[in-house]
C-alpha cells in the first residue's frame, strides 16, 4: 500500500542506507537526549527527573566459599553490581548448604546417595533487567556445581540511570527574564512560550525534558525545580496549580532535541574511531514562525 512512510523506506533501500532508530530509548537514559539538553544549558549535579521502576532485578546464588571471588567477578563483568556511581556492589554471607546427589548425577563435592553439607557463600547482586540472560549464563559458566541454585528477584527500586527528563542546577542564579533570554539564545529559539511569574524570582534549579515533556510537570514541582524547559505544552498546562512557583518554558520540540546529534556523533566516534561520521544538513525544523 503506497504511503509516505513507504516512499521513505523505498528511497532508503534504493540508496543502500540503513536506519537505526534510537529515539524513545535514547530519551530514557542518563547520557542520552536529556544529557545533551542539560549540557547545553550548563546544568550541574544532574540526575534523572523521573527514574523508571521495574527495571532492576537481584540475583542470589550460593557457591563453595573458595569459588565466591570467581563467581562475583564474573557477575560484575556481566554488568551486575552497579548502584549509582558505585560498581562491584554485592552482599555476601557464609553458611552451609545441604544436598544429596542421586544416581546419574556428577557431584562436584559429596558422594552419591549421601547427604552432604558444604560451606558456601550466599552472593546477592543487583542488575538491570535486560541483562538477565547474560547474568545467568555468566553464572553457569563459572559455577563449579552441576546444578546451580540461584534466584532472580524482581525489585520495586527506582533505577537512577534510566528514566525521563533531567534536573540540575545552574552555575549561578538568574532572574526570570534573564533566564528566558539565556534559554532562547542557547537553544536557538525564535520564540519561547512561558507562564507569568514574579520578575524578582531567581532561577537556579532547572528541570528539562527534550521534546514533549508536559507529563513531567508534577515531578519537576516535587523536586523543587524553579524552571521546567520542554515543549508541546497545552494551554491548561500553563494554568496548572503546580506551576504557581514553577516557570514553564516551551522552547520547541525541535530546539530541545536537536542537540542530541552531536552526542550521537561523539558516541559513534568513540566506538568506531576509524569511521567517518557526519551530521546531516538536511534536517530542518518542520515548525515555521511568522
Amino acid at each position: 500500500i503506497p504511503s509516505a512512510e513507504g516512499e521513505i523506506i523505498q528511497k532508503l533501500l534504493e540508496s543502500k542506507i540503513s536506519v537505526i532508530s534510537v529515539h524513545t530509548n535514547f530519551d530514557n537514559i542518563l547520557k542520552g537526549t536529556n544529557k545533551a539538553l542539560a549540557s547545553k544549558l550548563g546544568l550541574k549535579d544532574t540526575k534523572i527527573l523521573r527514574p523508571k521502576k521495574d527495571c532492576l532485578r537481584k540475583l542470589v546464588t550460593f557457591c563453595p566459599i573458595d569459588y565466591s571471588e570467581k563467581v562475583r567477578l564474573a557477575l560484575f563483568q556481566a554488568g551486575g553490581g552497579y548502584i549509582g556511581n558505585y560498581d562491584s556492589c554485592s552482599f555476601n554471607s557464609d553458611g552451609y548448604g545441604t544436598f544429596r546427589a542421586q544416581e546419574g548425577s556428577h557431584p562436584f563435592v559429596g558422594e552419591i546417595n549421601q547427604i552432604h553439607k558444604e560451606s558456601e557463600t550466599r552472593i546477592e547482586i543487583i542488575f538491570p533487567v535486560h541483562l538477565t540472560d547474560v547474568m545467568i549464563q555468566s553464572l553457569l559458566e563459572v559455577h563449579p556445581y552441576e546444578e546451580v541454585a540461584y534466584d532472580i528477584i524482581p525489585l520495586e527500586n527506582s533505577y537512577a540511570s534510566i528514566g525521563e527528563g533531567v534536573i540540575g542546577n545552574l552555575p549561578k542564579k538568574l532572574a526570570v527574564i534573564e533566564f528566558l533570554e539565556f534559554v532562547k539564545s542557547t537553544l536557538g529559539c525564535k520564540y519561547v512560550r512561558y507562564n507569568q511569574l514574579p520578575d524578582k524570582m531567581m532561577i537556579e534549579r532547572v528541570a528539562a525534558c527534550g521534546g514533549s515533556g508536559s507529563f513531567l510537570i508534577q515531578e519537576a514541582a516535587k523536586l523543587n525545580a524553579e524552571a521546567f524547559i520542554s515543549a508541546d505544552f497545552k494551554y491548561h498546562d500553563f494554568l496548572n496549580p503546580l506551576t504557581k512557583h514553577l516557570l514553564i518554558i516551551d522552547a520547541g520540540h525541535y530546539e530541545t532535541e536537536i542537540g542530541v546529534l552531536n552526542l550521537l556523533k561523539e558516541f559513534l566516534l568513540q566506538k568506531f574511531p576509524n569511521f567517518a561520521v557526519q551530521i546531516t544538513c538536511k534536517g530542518v525544523n518542520p515548525v515555521n514562525y511568522l
